[in-house]
Parts: C-alpha cells; structure tokens; sequence
C-alpha cells in the first residue's frame, strides 16, 4: 500500500494508547498522513494519554469531543476524540477522510476488569468494532488491521501457540470479544471483499506502556519501595514482545492487504486464512520468559530490589503463553527480536523519567 513519495491517508484508532501512539509516530515519521482517534475513557489515568497526545504535538484542546485537532509538531498527523460506537460521528470523520487504510487498537483492555465491567468490554470491543467494520464496508477500506490478542488461545495448552490450531475456549470476557471480532470481521471480507488482518499480540511492553500492565506496576512499586503481587508463586511464562517489534510487525502488514487464499480447503478449513481477504498473524518474540526471570531483570535495571508477596492464579490467567510466528517469517522475512534485557532497559530509563515528572 505504502509506495515511496505518496503521502497515504490512515485512520489509527486508539492513538492515544500505548501501541496506537507508537504506530502513529512511526507513520508520520515515514512520510504518512494520519488521523489519530481515541475515546479518552478513563479506565487508567488519562493524564498518560495526554502525555502521550502531547509527544504527538497535540494539547489539552484534544478533549473537546468530535472536534478535530492538528498537531503543532506533525502537520500530517491530526487528533479527533471519537467513540467507536458514536456511528454518526464516526461516519462523518469517514465521509471528511478519505482513508488508505484502517489500523484499528481502539479496545476495552484488560483481562481481569472484563469479569468485573463486562457490559464496557461490550460496548467497545463488539459495538465499536462493528460500527468500525460498517464505516468500512461503505467506504470500501483498502485494508483494515485490528488488534486481537494472545487471549484468545485460553485453555489450550498445546504451545507455541498456532494460528492454524482453534482458539475456541476463551477463559476471560475480553478474549471472547477479540475472538468475536476475528469472527466479525471474516464476514465482512467474505460478504463484501473488505481486506482485513487480525493481529494477535502477546504481552506488549515498553515505554509509554499502560499502568494498568504487571510490569509497569511492578516499576512503580519497586521505586516506592512497595510490595509486588507475584502471582502463581511466579511460576507463569509470557512471551514478552517489545513495543518497537510490535510496531515493525503492524506496519509491515499494513503495507501487504490480505488476498484470499487459493489454498483455502472448506473441508478442512485452516482458522488462519479464507477464500476470502482474511489472514491471522502472530506478533509475538517467540522466546517465552518466566515472571520470575522478568522480575530480575526489571530489578538490575531500575537498581532496586523488589519486595514481593506470592499469591495464587488469578481467574482469567494463563500459566503460559508462546507465540508460533512462522508465517510472520514466510510471508515478511522477519520477526520480532528485542530481547529482555534491552526492551526492560529502554522501559526502565523511560520510566524513571517520566515517574520523577509525574
């Protein structure tokens, strides 16, 4: 899509979020136009979004609603807040734009507050996404990547985990609603030809992240010289996957739109692909790490030691997640690669940064 001297129009839902803000740096400073949107909620401090707003050139003006922002930095990027699931507002942004594609990370995040606020993961994530997949069938979107999760794959325990095995038995709200939408979003390219990609990430983390994450928890409380929650005694394993390797992933898919398969076989069919504009990737670093093993990492780098309680499994949980990127690789030559140590150091001087400034 992206060709070398075309200025290229994109939509990146959620940008004022921790991967969307990244995603919108990282086209602008390629040269792309983009149209930034977010809902500004307030499940963790807005004051971070803001922040992150104003690294994009954008001030607190970004609050009025339904009211577009140009950015004082980045004449090619601009700010509009918007919900999803305000189908009158978002229509007219899409009549306004002419959009080259569609990068969609607008979501009610978070495993263990879907148990508590279903009805939020609902609205979002279903309602939201589906208003998204309509702007788009209307609009004839050349390509639309949206963010699924590593949550999806739930109970099964057949590792890594496979985008061409089922991810049928989701243990939380928030997985069922990216499922759902990995469902949503393969009939809408099979009804209407509408290119989409879902892009199942696993444990992002970096600067700007969300304070809402473990180890960004874990960060804060280790400076204050407060306990940590380690939960299964730390005898859990994510496959940590650094914010930049995130980045690269999202923007090399978004230049290759989805074409259907002619290796599709309605006999057996392969979760992971269609007949029709539809693909899954995994954007994981393959290389799973336990909590443990995180956890001193995350402590040489900030050079303070944790105190820590032990506690058990918590509901929605997984004991481990690993990514199987093999189609990443045959399809792009490439797959994530920051290690922990490097990703938790840039994290760590971000952090205590931003922390002294908070």
């Amino acid at each position: 899509m992206h060709k070398r001297g075309d200025v290229v129009n994109y939509l990146v839902t959620g940008a004022a979020g921790f991967i969307g803000f990244h995603l919108a740096k990282r086209l602008i400073d390629r040269g792309d136009r983009v149209i930034g949107l977010d809902s500004l909620n307030d499940y963790y401090d807005p004051a971070l979004k803001f922040a992150r707003l104003a690294e994009l050139g954008v001030g607190t003006d970004a609050d009025a609603y339904g009211i577009p922002v140009t950015s004082v930095r980045y004449p090619l990027f601009s700010f509009v807040r918007l919900r999803l699931e305000d189908t009158v507002a978002l229509s007219g942004l899409f009549e306004k734009e002419a959009f080259d594609g569609v990068v969609n990370l607008a979501a009610q995040a978070g495993v263990r507050y879907s148990i508590e606020n279903p009805q939020a993961y609902i609205d979002s994530n279903i309602q939201g996404f589906l208003s998204l997949l309509e702007r788009c069938r209307t609009h004839h979107c050349a390509h639309l990547v949206y963010a699924s999760s590593s949550s999806v794959y739930g109970l099964n325990a057949d590792r890594p985990f496979s985008v061409h095995r089922g991810a049928d038995h989701p243990v939380s709200l928030y997985a069922a609603t990216k499922k759902a939408n990995e469902l949503m979003a393969h009939t809408y390219s099979h009804l209407y030809g509408i290119p989409t990609t879902a892009l199942r990430f696993f444990t992002v983390y970096g600067p700007w992240g969300r304070p809402d994450m473990a180890y960004f928890k874990f960060a804060r409380a280790i400076l204050e010289g407060r306990t940590i929650n380690v939960y299964n005694q730390g005898d859990m394993y994510r496959d940590f996957t650094y914010i930049d390797d995130i980045v690269e992933g999202v923007v090399r898919i978004l230049d290759a739109p989805s074409k259907g398969s002619h290796l599709f076989n309605p006999e057996h069919p392969d979760p992971a692909c269609s007949s029709a504009p539809y693909r899954i990737y995994n954007l994981g670093n393959s290389n799973p790490e336990s909590l443990h093993r995180f956890i001193e990492v995350l402590e040489r780098c900030l050079g303070r030691q944790a105190i820590k309680r032990f506690l058990p499994m918590q509901d929605g949980d997984v004991y481990a997640t690993a990514a199987d990127v093999s189609d990443l690789e045959r399809d792009f030559g490439w797959k994530p690669s920051t290690d922990l140590e490097t990703g938790l150091e840039r994290f760590a001087q971000w952090f205590s940064g931003y922390s002294g400034k908070s």
